[in-house]
């Protein structure tokens, strides 16, 4: 990555990009066609839309799940009636990991992170009374997303609702997960593999929805720079779309469903040109390296807080954070936005920080005047240079994965790892130093606040999930389960002509099979991931 040479007390942005005292037309200086444009006109670099939120408000999309599929199902419906427009579904380790509630691996993380669905049975409990034809879902899953979509169709199936009425996403970047988080299962070759055929199924049959979200969020909360988040999500989206091209698929098949998912951290002008460069970046990838056609060259992304940015200290300075972030994030131009409750450096956010979260996104959305104009810092003679500094150091970075030879390769050198632990070690040292200011923490940080939070009875929870899970293997048909094991274990071996397995994980959650048995059934074939040393 470029290191800028600077003076002794320049003031820089996070990303170490040198920052003037005072911008001039000469620093902002672009080609309107080529580099600006209209909004919802290549590059898109000011909005995928022609009139953005003056036409529609983001989707406020509040990520929500916690313990049972019940009780989860009642959040979402607390956060509808309070004025959200979209659902976004956090599951808990076991099903991230392919584990049942049962096994003896998921002890004591049964419901902690997110909601634990087992079988199609949660999945039905989890949507229960929620229009499925109406309301858009996004499910950050990975390892197990092909399983999870699989079950979202069959509830609807149930329900008489036809594939084409459903709309959402699901998470679906296992290259992070190899980067930044660790909710791997299988090796990167039958997992991009799969990857690629969760996009054939989706641009077939449910053509409403997005087949992956790539994500640049959790890299961010590994400790990436804006720089580094931009440009290694880029670098994933690049070896997805030559995988999927090398399977056999048209770009132009399945490109215009292809999602992204960012952070909003707190350096408001940075992070809106780090959306706005990610737009235009995009927009030359896509067009340059692989010929593909102008809607398939829109970058359309939703939004998180920065959780990494949340502070146990003063939780209510995270009120603040968080409505700075998602001005950054709207005024960046997102398709959809999660704000984080203000105690969520604690535990799990409750309703009320929930619901407050929500009501931020509303201010912002009804309040500020931000919808009534698209793209409103355009032509600000900072932000543009901003918006080309980050294109530039992103593309950078990008060749330099290139020259390893794409993500898979550099993932296995390490290279992502050790920029990310670099740029993290190097912020914690001037957090410590206090050359970054954190409010609470390390300045201003005299007064403590204390939240009482209500804490979940996990173990009781954890008890009922396992019960629910032994009663349905004694009540499904296990002749059918076993038949439809053995089709996907047949379909899965190395040595199958059969690329089609959508179908028949579709056939196996159908037949009731849970979610540790079909992952079990991949994973005899294709092995465990072990990261290298």
């Amino acid at each position: 990555m470029r290191v800028s040479k600077h003076e002794p007390g320049e003031k820089l942005s996070p990303s170490g990009i040198p920052l003037k005292t005072v911008y001039r037309p000469e620093d902002a200086e672009l080609d309107y066609a080529s580099a600006l444009g209209d909004p919802g006109e290549w590059p898109y670099t000011r909005g995928v839309q022609p009139s953005m939120y003056r036409g529609r408000l983001w989707t406020m999309r509040q990520y929500a799940g916690f313990g049972s599929a019940k009780g989860t199902n009642e959040r979402f419906k607390m956060l509808l009636d309070a004025g959200q427009t979209g659902l976004s579904v956090a599951f808990d380790l076991p099903t991230q990991m392919g584990l049942d509630s049962d096994s003896p691996r998921s002890l004591g993380e049964v419901g902690r992170a997110g909601v634990a669905i087992d079988s199609v049975e949660d999945m039905r409990a989890l949507l229960e009374g929620i229009p499925l034809d109406q309301v858009s879902t996004s499910m950050t899953i990975n390892a197990t997303a092909a399983t999870l979509l699989a079950m979202y169709i069959v509830v609807a199936e149930e329900r008489g609702i036809a594939r084409d009425k459903l709309s959402g996403t699901i998470q679906n970047d296992i290259l992070k997960e190899y980067i930044a988080r660790g909710t791997y299962i299988y090796p990167p070759e039958p997992s991009m593999a799969l990857i690629a055929e969760v996009f054939r199924f989706c641009a077939d049959e449910v053509p409403n929805w997005n087949p992956i979200s790539i994500s640049g969020y959790h890299i961010r909360e590994a400790g990436a720079t804006a720089v580094q988040e931009l440009a290694f999500t880029l670098a994933n989206t690049i070896q997805y779309v030559t995988r999927a091209i090398e399977a056999g698929l048209a770009v132009d098949s399945f490109a215009p469903r292809l999602s992204f998912f960012f952070a909003a951290h707190s350096d408001l002008f940075e992070e809106v040109a780090k959306f706005r460069a990610a737009r235009r970046l995009y927009a030359r990838i896509m067009r340059g390296r692989f010929h593909a056609s102008a809607s398939s060259a829109r970058l359309r992304f939703h939004t998180q807080t920065g959780g990494v940015t949340l502070t146990a200290q003063q939780p209510l300075n995270n009120v603040v954070r968080v409505a700075v972030q998602a001005l950054a994030a709207t005024l960046g131009g997102t398709q959809s936005l999660h704000t984080n409750g203000y105690d969520e450096a604690l535990a799990l956010p409750t309703a009320e920080a929930a619901k407050l979260a929500l009501r931020t996104q509303q201010i912002v959305g009804y309040e500020s005047g931000i919808a009534n104009t698209a793209d409103p810092l355009a032509g600000s003679y900072y932000v543009e240079n901003l918006t080309t500094q980050l294109e530039e150091r992103a593309l950078e970075l990008i060749l330099k994965v290139d020259e390893l030879g794409g993500s898979e390769k550099a993932i296995a050198a390490g290279f992502f790892q050790e920029e990310i632990a670099r740029s993290a070690y190097e912020h914690q040292l001037r957090v410590e130093a206090g050359e970054t200011v954190i409010v609470g923490v390390n300045r201003f940080a005299d007064e403590e606040e204390t939240l009482s939070i209500a804490v979940p009875d996990y173990s009781a929870l954890e008890k009922a999930q396992v019960k629910n899970v032994k009663a349905l293997r004694k009540k499904r048909n296990a002749a059918d389960v076993k038949r439809a094991l053995a089709g996907l274990a047949t379909a899965s071996a190395k040595d199958s002509k059969q690329p089609r397995l959508m179908p028949i994980i579709i056939d196996a959650v159908r037949a009731r099979a849970t979610v540790g048995e079909i992952s079990e059934t991949l994973a005899a074939n294709w092995g465990f991931y072990r990261p290298p040393l």
